[in-house]
């Protein structure tokens, strides 16, 4: 592995990154594009490039159960429900600590995944802020399963694109997603 090449990649991504660009790189789950979570400018240029409703709520991605836990209160329930999970898990959490209220659903709450991906996981550990993701299809598509099946229309309005992910094989089609609520509610909106 070239590492240096590696370090010069992620360098890249983080800096368009941190000037509101968008990105588009493999995750747990498929190809994903994604900004800083808190620069509404970039938000709204994922939205327009994928042609997608601007009420429709992100993802945020985390590096750590740390991070987590800096932006919302995290019922005991779904620590066990991570721990055993055998694919990626976006959980929606109701209590909220340090997210902005533009990122917040109209019913207070918020889907958040810990990443695994390590380059990705990487890039959020240097920007110190949560990413949104969204996966990498015009609204209305399915997820593309390979690099060559993503609309040629949202490669061009793309920022950058981690050189991986021409040959990433995603390994799922997206995560399962669980609401938590704090009064003991779970409701499994995607298995």
């Amino acid at each position: 592995m070239n590492y240096s090449k590696t370090y010069h990649n992620m360098q890249k991504a983080i800096d368009i990154l941190q000037n509101s660009g968008v990105i588009l790189t493999p995750t747990d789950t498929t190809f994903g594009l994604s900004c800083i979570a808190t620069d509404q400018k970039a938000i709204l240029k994922i939205n327009q490039i994928k042609n997608r409703p601007e009420n429709k709520n992100f993802i945020l991605l985390v590096d750590s159960d740390r991070h987590l836990e800096k932006l919302v209160d995290v019922p005991e329930l779904a620590w066990d429900i991570i721990d055993l999970s055998d694919k990626p898990l976006t959980i929606i959490y109701d209590k909220i600590i340090d997210i902005p209220d533009f990122l917040i659903s109209p019913a207070g709450t918020i889907g958040i995944r810990i990443v695994d991906y390590l380059p990705l996981k990487k890039i959020i550990q240097r920007v110190k802020t949560p990413l949104i993701s969204t996966s990498a299809n015009l609204s209305g598509e399915k997820p593309p399963r390979t690099f060559n099946q993503i609309n040629p229309q949202l490669l061009e309005k793309v920022d950058y694109i981690m050189p991986e992910t021409e040959t990433f094989a995603p390994p799922f089609e997206a995560s399962s997603i669980i609401e938590i609520k704090h009064d003991g509610q779970i409701k499994v909106i995607r298995a």
